[in-house]
């Protein structure tokens, strides 16, 4: 799915956030490892979620006078910003405390399988082609796994697993069950109470800040904060409010390619032929689910 073929019939907002999440996020996981010397992963996500929430919270209650969320609509925050901040953004930057960035997105590449298998549990079946594409990622999956980073970081195989399986979860969920409050509102009371959470998580488990930051780490945050957090995390929750989920998630075959290229030509990471061999295997099965979408959409 190019961004050529993405315009055709896709409204302009959509079309804008969908670039958000494929070009922004392709880049934001090369910034997660050159704020991990200073920021580690916990206290790194929890800060940077707890200042875009607040932000965010702020201009949408005294600019535009959005009511606050309801008491439920507060759990229903607490409840996906858990899963998909926590276990989601959390487990991914604790993953590349030992991997390379570009493997990691390769990895998370899954997560539009990892969706439409979620959906499963609500009576949505896949088309034959979706199951042909989950099958052929998951093949890919099994291959980069297989791979010299994985295997000599298993607690960063499980950590990236928690990661897209919470992220799909909530993605899910948060259309689903756990309906936020409206627009950017229920953003920010996801990202307030995931940060919070975060923050949790970095005291239990003893994280230590480093002081002052470095240049780069400083940058990195700030990077992460504004276009990370402010611009395509928001992106992502509108997309998942006006699209579906298949769509919304299909960052997940853009950023690969972005992260892996970042990863060697800026990070100076190192990618092997059998890993980029099963990134694109990956790749394929993506965009056959993807496909298989587009395909049902136009139909209806």
């Amino acid at each position: 799915m190019t961004a050529g073929t993405a315009t055709k019939r896709l409204p302009p907002v959509v079309l804008a956030c969908l670039l958000a999440t494929w070009l922004i996020w392709g880049s934001t996981y090369l910034a997660i490892k050159f704020a991990l010397p200073s920021f580690p992963p916990f206290f790194q996500m929890a800060t940077r979620f707890l200042a875009a929430g607040g932000l965010l919270f702020a201009w949408s209650r005294w600019v535009r006078g959005a009511l606050l969320p309801s008491r439920r609509q507060w759990v229903h925050a607490t409840i996906v910003g858990f899963l998909m901040l926590v276990c989601g953004m959390g487990g991914t930057a604790t993953a590349e405390l030992g991997i390379g960035s570009g493997v990691v997105v390769a990895f998370i590449a899954v997560m539009p399988m990892m969706i439409t298998a979620t959906n499963l549990l609500f009576g949505v079946r896949p088309a034959r082609l979706e199951v042909i594409g989950i099958v052929i990622g998951l093949s890919g999956v099994l291959l980069l796994i297989q791979g010299a980073e994985f295997r000599a970081s298993p607690s960063g195989l499980a950590a990236i697993t928690i990661a897209c399986s919470g992220w799909a979860l909530g993605s899910v969920l948060s259309q689903r069950r756990f309906v936020l409050a409206p627009g950017a509102m229920g953003y920010a009371s996801e990202m307030l109470c995931g940060g919070a959470l975060l923050l949790l998580a970095s005291w239990l488990t003893g994280e230590t800040p480093c002081w002052p930051p470095t240049p780069m780490a400083a940058a990195s945050w700030l990077y992460l904060m504004v276009f990370g957090s402010l611009v395509a995390f928001n992106a992502y929750m509108l997309l998942l409010s006006r699209t579906t989920a298949a769509l919304a998630s299909s960052y997940s075959f853009v950023n690969p390619i972005i992260a892996l290229f970042l990863g060697v030509a800026v990070g100076g990471e190192t990618v092997t032929p059998d890993e980029w061999r099963a990134a694109c295997i990956v790749l394929c099965g993506v965009a056959l689910l993807l496909w298989q979408r587009r395909a049902a959409a136009r139909a209806a």
